[in-house]
This record gives C-alpha cells, sequence and structure tokens, in this order.
C-alpha cells in the first residue's frame, strides 16, 4: 500500500463531527467502505453520518442492516450538512461527476475535506487525497487503514469490507487480485465474515423485474470490430415494461465478456427523466478504459471505467461505439 496511514490519521484526529459520501448509483465497494470506515470512526470516537446522492439499490439493501445510509434531499439537506459537520470524507470516487448532488456539497463545505479512493482517473476535489490505484478496492484500503490504526474488525464490518472487496474483483477473477488479497479476505473471514451469505444474499435473491431486465439485455448484444468489441443497452422501454431500475444492470456487462474473442464490452444504460446515458466499459487487452471514459467525462481503471453522456441514446451509442474502435485500433 502506498498510502500514508498515519498522515489520514492525524487528518481525522481534530475533527469531531464526519459526514461521508460515496459516487452516485452506489456499488458494494461504494457501500462497504462508507459503513466500514464509519464503523472505524466511531470506534476513534467521532459522530459519523453517511449521505449519497442516490438512494441505496434496492438489490444491495442487505448490506445496509441498520439502514443507516442517508439520501441526500430526502433524509438530509445541504444546509444540514453544511451547518452539522467538521469533516467530509469521500470514499470510492475522485471525481466531481460522479458524486452527483453531493459535488456542490462538498465544493461549498468549510470543514477539513478528504478522499480515500483507488480509482486510476481524478478530479481536484479540494480535499485531501489518500490513493492507491493499484488496490483492487477501496474496501480493501479500509481495511488497511484498520489494521494500521489497531481497529477493532467486528463481524458486521468484516462482512460488508468482504463484500467490497469480493465484488470488486469479480470474486477474486480480476487482474487486480493478489496473494495479499487472499490474506486479507482470510482474516475478515476470520473476524466474521460468511462467504455463502454475501454470495446469497448478492446472486441468489434475485427481483423478477431484475431477472427480466438482464435477459433483455443479453438479448440486445451485438458484436463489432472482428469480434472484438461487444456491446448492450438497456433503453428506458425495458425499464417501464420489466420494472426494473437501472441499478439492476449492475454487473450484467460482465456477461457480454463472456463471449469468444471479446476483448472490450460497453453497456449502455439509457436514464430515466432525460438525465442521459450510463455507459460502463470492460477491457482485457491493452485498451485503457479509463483513458477512453475519461473522454467523455467518465473515469475508473484500466479495464474497468464509467462514463455519463447526456446526450440521446443513439447519439451515445454511435459516439461511443465510434471512438472505442479508434482506440482499439
Amino acid at each position: 500500500m502506498s498510502i500514508d496511514w498515519a498522515a489520514l490519521k492525524a487528518a481525522i484526529e481534530a475533527p469531531q463531527r464526519f459526514v461521508l459520501t460515496s459516487h452516485v448509483r452506489p456499488d458494494c465497494d461504494a457501500l462497504g467502505s462508507e459503513l466500514a470506515m464509519a464503523a472505524i470512526l466511531r470506534q476513534m470516537g467521532k459522530d459519523v453520518t453517511i449521505v449519497n446522492d442516490s438512494e441505496t439499490p434496492t438489490h444491495l439493501e442487505f448490506i445496509d442492516t441498520a439502514g443507516e445510509i442517508k439520501q441526500l434531499g430526502k433524509d438530509i439537506s445541504p444546509e444540514q450538512i453544511q451547518d452539522g459537520f467538521d469533516a467530509f470524507m469521500v470514499l470510492d470516487t475522485s471525481a466531481w461527476i460522479q458524486l452527483g448532488g453531493m459535488a456542490e456539497v462538498m465544493q461549498q463545505f468549510r470543514g477539513v475535506k478528504l478522499v480515500l479512493d483507488h480509482h486510476v482517473s481524478q478530479d481536484d476535489l479540494g480535499g485531501e487525497m489518500f490513493k492507491d490505484p493499484t488496490c483492487e478496492a477501496t474496501g480493501r484500503l479500509v481495511y488497511e487503514a484498520a489494521k494500521a490504526w489497531g481497529m477493532t474488525i467486528t463481524q458486521e464490518t468484516a462482512t460488508v469490507l468482504f463484500t467490497a472487496i469480493a465484488t470488486d474483483t469479480g470474486w477474486f477473477r480480476f487482474p487486480s487480485v493478489s496473494g495479499s488479497t487472499y490474506h486479507a479476505i482470510g482474516d475478515l473471514i476470520d473476524a466474521g465474515a460468511v462467504p455463502s451469505e454475501v454470495y446469497g444474499n448478492l446472486f441468489e435473491n434475485e427481483r423478477l423485474q431484475r431477472v427480466n431486465l438482464r435477459g433483455r439485455i443479453l438479448a440486445s448484444a451485438k458484436i463489432i470490430h472482428d469480434g472484438k468489441l461487444a456491446y448492450s443497452m438497456a433503453t428506458q422501454q425495458d425499464f417501464d415494461e420489466t420494472g426494473a431500475t437501472p441499478s439492476d444492470t449492475e454487473d450484467a456487462i460482465n456477461k457480454t465478456m463472456a463471449v469468444s474473442g471479446v476483448e472490450a464490452a460497453i453497456l449502455f444504460v439509457e436514464l430515466p427523466n432525460g438525465d442521459g446515458v450510463k455507459a460502463s466499459f470492460r477491457s482485457r487487452s491493452s485498451l485503457d478504459v479509463a483513458s477512453l471514459a475519461q473522454q467523455f467525462g467518465g473515469g475508473g481503471h484500466v479495464a474497468a471505467a464509467g462514463a455519463l453522456v447526456k446526450k440521446p441514446l443513439d447519439e451515445v451509442v454511435s459516439m461511443l461505439l465510434e471512438a472505442t474502435e479508434k482506440a482499439m485500433g
């Protein structure tokens, strides 16, 4: 780990009231990292509130057993954040666009600002950055912080950190996984995480709407660029007719990467209310999809990235496919 944990601990010593946040449409790494960091800070005697721009996706509600994650504008106002906290910590993103409405809150925040992240791409968020893009998950960074600071990892914290790391490594199949990943996972299991329960909550407790949407996404899959680039989409009509939500598209892109010969894939998700198109990129070749996503205001990792483009679906599909084929050569 390249992060100076002593420096981060020093930065959190003085503030007492922390607000934690992460990216829009939070995944397990975002949620697990927030919940685990909140538990650590509370062990240090801090008051902690977690606030996200987006609500927790229905299929991930199991991770927040106490229902403590608040939504901006629904459970808490920007004014309450400005007046009620003296430290603001962002986890699992370094991009303004990924913060949604919490971006403006952070920009106006007058207290200590901290960022803990593992993504390659980043903006200047106006706070002290603690970042390791070689790390497989932000949850792993939170785990390392807990170990470095001598904090107790309870069963609840072990479970959310296991979930964060397992999902952000594709259940330990991504190239980011190393021997140290398994050492950390073994420690979390010893602390009480139960892999079979986490897996069951994630993959064996599906809503029919999510299953039906997945079928439509896979049915729309196409392959171009001599069979090396796959793409698929979820339209607003798909959401309307299945009753699914944009968060139900999570991990669907990985199914297209399973097609023989495919080296890269894009999933286009048409968001409701004219909010644009969310594009998810995956690569298992030399293609750097983080750089590709940055061209459209997004970012991420070399092998997994995303961008939000506020244009009509057809236009976004054409534009991004052209850029991706050009980058693939």
